[in-house]
């Protein structure tokens, strides 16, 4: 699906961006950029913040340990240039980069502590309920024994110096052999190519490429490209800018923002990235509208093992579905898999292999804290596409929708991702304007 946005124009003084933004309307869904800012700042995201410091979606069951089933690596360390050199054991350079990859291992790693003994217990009794009543577990037994709940409030999603050669070659994988896209056609500013186009002329035959593509193609390269602008967002906004042993200072990095989304800095890519990330905002809105049914029926709900609060949280997020409902420009999912039954229904089985595969590639990720949301937003995209293409509680038994803990955790939380990562823009936007 086409999504084109007219880009801002951005005025330049003394070299620095003044407005590295998108705007305007977006094609196919009747919406413009401005609009989805000021729902999601004003109304959406404080909302989300509330229901995602509530004890049942600040708790994701995950397993961390799983191997990489596509290569195999011993490094964990996320700093460029970071593997450990065949020099003596005893040199200053040896120790000086041992330093380095214990520093980002340290920010890197998953605090997985239960900070009392009642919560413990009661994610026991969570896990027990769950087992009864929605038996998540049945789809991958072997996935489930060691599995683990993790306090997210714990683990936020900010830089951990995981990036250079290890970051791209997870991003690599998923954009090369899970978007469809043949091997020589060049992705834009993709470090595996060396040809003698220039970044332009290769940029052009790739987005030619692209809008030759299906809709349902084309939006997929789009999701992904978004969630990848998303985490890219998180990371600048929350930067490790001083590293004192009393303290850590995190904060906006607007460097490397721009290093990221400036369109200069990218050759125009930067814009293109943030317009995939209202895209995937739009996707997951809908999810939350189309998922209203379910949450609303008497039978569905969030136990957490106190009645009260199970039902005031069931009340928030029934509030937060609503005012998905208000937003007036939803994206309209029937556009997708749409035509001959046959042929929908095998592009709508490879877009599920592919995403499933993507899932699997988080699992090589070798920065846990990484590894933790990119399961968890992975996981969030693919409820949110289940949602859109299953059928409504009114359907038939055999084939209505359902949603079960870690599913409803995941997508809640992988909204409240992209919601922040639009806020961040505005943020952005500001320090960006104070520079000048």
């Amino acid at each position: 699906m086409r999504v084109c946005v007219r880009a801002c124009v951005c005025v330049y003084i003394h070299r620095f961006l003044v407005c590295p933004q998108v705007s305007g309307e977006l094609d196919d869904c009747h919406c413009d950029v401005e609009s989805i800012d000021r729902f999601n700042n004003e109304l959406l995201f404080p909302k989300l913040q509330a229901l995602l410091q509530t004890d049942y979606f600040r708790f994701y069951k995950v397993n961390l340990n799983k191997p990489c089933p596509f290569w195999t690596s011993g490094s964990h360390c996320g700093l460029r240039d970071c593997t450990v050199k065949p020099c003596s054991p005893y040199s200053a350079e040896v120790n000086s980069e041992l330093d380095k990859c214990e520093k980002s291992e340290a920010l890197g790693a998953v605090d997985v502590s239960l900070r009392s003994v009642s919560t413990r217990e009661a994610l026991k009794n969570w896990t027990k309920h769950d087992d009864e009543a929605q038996r998540f577990c049945l789809l991958d037994d072997e996935w489930c024994p060691d599995s683990q709940y993790v306090d997210l409030l714990l683990n936020p999603e900010r830089f951990t110096g995981y990036k250079g050669p290890e970051a791209w070659k997870i991003w690599t994988s998923i954009y090369e052999e899970n978007c469809f896209k043949p091997f020589t056609v060049k992705r834009p500013l993709s470090p595996l190519y060396s040809s003698g186009r220039s970044e332009g002329e290769g940029s052009r035959a790739f987005y030619t490429w692209l809008e030759g593509q299906c809709v349902e193609k084309r939006a997929f390269y789009r999701l992904i490209s978004g969630l990848h602008a998303s985490i890219s967002i998180h990371l600048s906004a929350r930067y490790l800018l001083s590293d004192e042993w009393f303290e850590k200072r995190w904060g906006p990095n607007v460097s490397e923002f721009r290093s990221r989304f400036d369109s200069e800095l990218t050759q125009g890519e930067g814009p293109k990235r943030l317009r995939n990330l209202y895209f995937l905002f739009l996707i997951e809105l809908r999810a939350l509208v189309k998922a209203l049914p379910v949450v609303k029926e008497g039978s569905f709900k969030l136990f957490t093992g106190q009645p009260q609060e199970d039902c005031r949280n069931k009340e928030r997020l029934l509030d937060l579905l609503h005012t998905a409902r208000s937003f007036p420009l939803h994206f309209n999912e029937t556009s997708l898999f749409a035509g001959d039954e046959t042929e929908a229904a095998k592009l709508k089985e490879d877009v599920r292999l592919a995403f499933m595969n993507i899932s699997r590639i988080m699992d090589c990720v070798e920065c846990f804290k990484c590894r933790l949301w990119g399961k968890l937003q992975t996981q969030g995209l693919g409820t949110a596409l289940k949602i859109l293409f299953s059928e409504l509680p009114s359907s038939p038994p055999s084939s209505r929708l359902t949603l079960n803990r870690q599913e409803l955790v995941a997508l809640v939380n992988a909204i409240g991702r992209i919601s922040t990562s639009i806020k961040e823009l505005q943020n952005f936007r500001e320090l960006l304007a104070e520079d000048t």
